[in-house]
C-alpha cells in the first residue's frame, strides 16, 4: 500500500536524491585525481565532474581547508533544498539526519572553550548541517547542568541530554561520556522512529542504524582500554539497537583488551571479516577504514529498493565518504606524500 501513495508527497525528492547519487565520483574520477601534481590540477579534474565550478571563485594558491569548506557547502545546499521541499514524516526523518552533526558541533564547542579557544573561531569549524541558534552561548556553561539549562533545553537534542545532566565540571573524560551518551540516545530514538515508519524504510534504516550502533560499541570498548572509564560506565554508553544487543554487548562490557573484542566479533559473520582484514602494519587497513568500507556497501545497497526514506540517509553518508576521499587525496597532493594517496575508499 505504501508504494502506491509514496510518490504523492515524496516522489520528486526521491527522484532528486537518486539524481544526486549519479553525480557521486566513480573509480575513473579517483584515478584522475590521484595523478594530480598540484591542488590546481585537482580543481581542474573536479570541474569535469558534478562539482563543476564550485571552486571557480577561490584565489590561488588553493588551500585544502578551502576545498573542505566548499565540499561541505555544496552538500549542505543540496540537503537543505530537499529539506525545504519535504513534508511529514520525511521532514522529521531529514531532521534526524542533522542531529548527529549537532552533537558533534556541541562537543567541538565544549572542548574548544575548555582549551580557551575563542567561540568565533570555533563556530567556523562547526559543520553547517548541525548549526543551531544557541551555539554561540555555549561558552557560559561549566557543568553539564548549566549546558543543558543555558543552551540545549530549546534544541531537538534536549531529550537526549537528560542522562548527561550532572553537577560535575566539564573535563576531557566527561565530554567524551557526554558525546557517547548523546549518540546512544540519538541512535536509539532514530531507530525507533524508522521502525514505526515501517515498510522499506524500516528494512533499510534499521540495518544501517544497527551497524552504526554496533560500530560505536566496538570503538567505545577499544578506546576505553587504558582509561579511567569503568566497565559498568562503559556498558551504559552502548546503543542497544544493534545486532550485538544483548549478548554481544554483555561480552564487550567484560572485555579487557583488543583480542577479547576481536573474539566477540567472531560470533557475527560480517564483523568477523572486518576484524580479520584490519591492522596497523604497513599495507593493512585500519579497523576504522574497514568499518567505512562496510558502511559504503550498506549505503549503496540502500538504493536498490524504492519508495523509502533510507535513500536520503544513504546519500548523505556516501557524500560524507566522498568528501573524506577528496580531502585525503588533496592532503597527500599538498604535502607531496604520494605513498598513501591510494588509501581512499571508492564508492562506485
Amino acid at each position: 500500500m505504501e508504494s502506491l501513495t509514496f510518490n504523492i508527497d515524496n516522489g520528486y525528492l526521491e527522484g532528486l536524491v537518486r539524481g544526486f547519487k549519479c553525480g557521486i565520483l566513480k573509480r575513473d574520477d579517483y584515478t584522475n585525481l590521484v595523478q594530480c601534481e598540484t591542488l590546481e590540477d585537482l580543481k581542474l579534474h573536479l570541474q569535469s565532474t558534478d562539482y563543476s565550478n564550485f571552486l571557480a571563485n577561490e584565489p590561488s594558491p588553493l588551500q585544502v581547508s578551502t576545498i573542505d569548506d566548499k565540499l561541505k557547502e555544496k552538500m549542505v545546499i543540496e540537503f537543505q533544498h530537499m529539506r525545504n521541499h519535504a513534508v511529514e514524516p520525511l521532514s522529521t526523518f531529514l531532521d534526524y539526519i542533522t542531529y548527529s552533526y549537532m552533537i558533534d558541533n556541541i562537543i567541538l564547542l565544549i572542548t574548544g572553550t575548555l582549551h580557551q579557544r575563542s567561540i568565533s573561531e570555533l563556530i567556523t569549524k562547526c559543520h553547517p548541517l548541525g548549526s543551531f541558534e544557541q551555539m554561540e552561548a555555549i561558552h557560559v556553561a561549566s557543568t553539564p547542568a548549566e549546558l543543558y539549562n543555558a543552551v540545549l533545553v530549546d534544541t531537538p537534542l534536549a531529550p537526549y541530554f537528560i542522562d548527561c545532566i550532572s553537577e560535575q565540571d566539564l573535563d576531557e573524560m566527561n565530554i567524551e561520556i557526554i558525546r557517547n551518551t548523546l549518540y546512544k540516545a540519538y541512535i536509539e530514538d532514530f531507530y525507533k522512529f524508522c521502525e514505526e515508519t515501517g515498510g522499506a524504510t524500516a528494512d533499510v534504516m534499521c540495518e544501517a542504524l544497527s551497524f552504526e550502533a554496533d560500530r560505536r560499541a566496538f570503538i567505545i570498548t577499544i578506546n576505553s582500554f587504558g582509561t579511567e572509564l569503568t566497565k559498568d560506565d562503559r556498558a551504559k554508553l552502548y546503543p542497544r539497537c544493534g545486532r550485538l544487543h544483548p549478548d554481544g554487548l554483555a561480552a564487550l562490557a567484560r572485555a579487557d583488551d583488543y583480542e577479547q573484542v576481536r573474539a566477540v566479533s567472531e560470533y557475527y559473520a560480517e564483523y568477523k571479516l572486518l576484524f580479520e582484514g584490519s591492522g596497523t602494519n604497513p599495507g593493512e587497513k585500519t579497523l576504522e577504514d574497514k568499518f567505512f568500507e562496510y558502511e559504503v556497501k550498506l549505503m549503496v545497497n540502500g538504493f536498490m529498493q524504492q519508495f523509502h526514506y533510507g535513500v536520503f540517509y544513504a546519500y548523505v553518508k556516501l557524500k560524507e565518504q566522498e568528501c573524506r576521499n577528496i580531502i585525503w587525496i588533496a592532503e597527500c597532493v599538498a604535502q607531496q606524500h604520494r605513498t598513501k594517496i591510494d588509501s581512499y575508499i571508492p564508492i562506485f
